[in-house]
C-alpha cells in the first residue's frame, strides 16, 4: 500500500467522524442548546447542504490549485469548522460551524479520489480509492462510538475538540506524505456539466440518494430511538453503533483488499 494512502485514509476517518458524531449526541446538544431534538437533528441536515452546495464551488475555486495545495486548504477549512462547533455560543452559530465544516467534505473525496487513483497502477486504481474510503467506514466502527462516548463522558464539545485535533494530524500527512506532482490542466465546468448528460450518472446518483436516505432517515436520530423507544442506556448507544460501523468496514475492507496481489 502506498504510504501517501494512509493519509488521505486518516482525512477521510475524520471527515467522517465529524459528520455522523453528530447524531450519537444529539440528546446531549439538545438539551445542552436548549432546543427540541427536531431542531438539533437539522443540524444533520445543514450538514448535508452544505455538502451540496459546497462541493461544487469549491471545485471551481480550487479546479486551477496544485491538488496536494487544494487537499490542504480543504482539511485547514475542516479544522477552522470543527474549531467554531466546539466554541459554538449557541444553536445558530452551530448551524453555521456545521456548514463551514461540511463545505471540505464533498471536495475533498473528489480531489482525492483523484489523487489516490494517481499513487498506483491503473488496474489498482478502484482498490486504492476504495482504500481512501476505507477511512469514512471506520469513523463508523471507531471515530463515532468513541466520539459518542466522550461526549457523554466529558461534554458532546470535547468530541469536536478530538475531531479538530484529528484535523490537525491529517493536515500534517497530507502535507508530509502526499507528493507533488504535476497536475493536468483544470477541468472547465462545462466539461463536467456534461456528464450530466449520461444516464448512468443518473442511476448512480438515484441509487445514492434511495441508499443514504433510507439509512440516515433513521440513524440521524438513532440516539434518542435507542434510548427512548427500545429502552437502551446513552452508555450503549456507543456499544450499538460499533456494531452498525462493523458491517460498513467489513465490506469496505475486503473489496479493498480483494484488489492487492497475495505474497509470494
Amino acid at each position: 500500500m502506498p504510504i501517501p494512502l494512509l493519509a488521505l485514509a486518516i482525512s477521510a476517518f475524520a471527515i467522517g467522524t465529524t459528520e455522523f458524531v453528530i447524531m450519537g449526541l444529539l440528546p446531549e446538544v439538545a438539551h445542552d442548546l436548549a432546543v427540541s431534538l427536531p431542531s438539533a437533528g437539522l443540524l444533520v441536515t445543514g450538514y448535508a447542504l452544505g455538502v451540496a452546495a459546497g462541493a461544487p464551488l469549491l471545485a471551481v475555486l480550487t479546479s486551477r490549485m496544485p491538488r496536494k495545495a487544494a487537499l490542504q486548504l480543504l482539511m485547514a477549512i475542516f479544522i477552522v469548522g470543527n474549531v467554531l462547533c466546539a466554541t459554538a455560543s449557541g444553536y445558530a452559530t452551530l448551524m453555521v460551524a456545521r456548514v463551514v465544516t461540511s463545505f471540505a467534505h464533498g471536495s475533498f473525496f473528489g480531489i482525492g479520489a483523484v489523487v489516490a487513483a494517481s499513487l498506483v497502477p491503473a488496474d489498482k486504481r478502484a482498490s486504492a480509492i476504495a482504500l481512501m474510503f476505507t477511512g469514512l467506514t471506520l469513523a463508523n466502527v471507531l471515530g463515532v462510538p468513541f466520539g459518542t462516548f466522550v461526549g457523554q463522558l466529558l461534554g458532546w464539545r470535547a468530541s469536536f475538540w478530538i475531531v479538530a485535533a484529528l484535523g490537525v494530524l491529517a493536515l500534517g500527512g497530507v502535507a508530509a506524505l502526499v507528493p507533488n506532482r504535476h497536475d493536468s490542466g483544470p477541468v472547465g465546468l462545462g466539461r463536467e456539466v456534461r456528464v450530466l448528460r449520461e444516464p448512468q450518472v443518473w442511476l448512480a446518483l438515484l441509487m445514492t440518494v434511495l441508499g443514504f436516505g433510507g439509512v440516515f432517515v433513521v440513524f440521524t436520530y438513532i440516539a434518542p430511538i435507542l434510548e427512548t423507544v427500545s429502552g437502551y442506556s446513552p452508555r450503549s448507544v456507543a456499544l450499538i453503533l460499533v456494531l452498525f460501523g462493523a458491517g460498513l468496514t467489513v465490506g469496505s475492507a475486503t473489496r479493498s483488499a480483494a484488489g492487492w496481489p497475495t505474497a509470494r
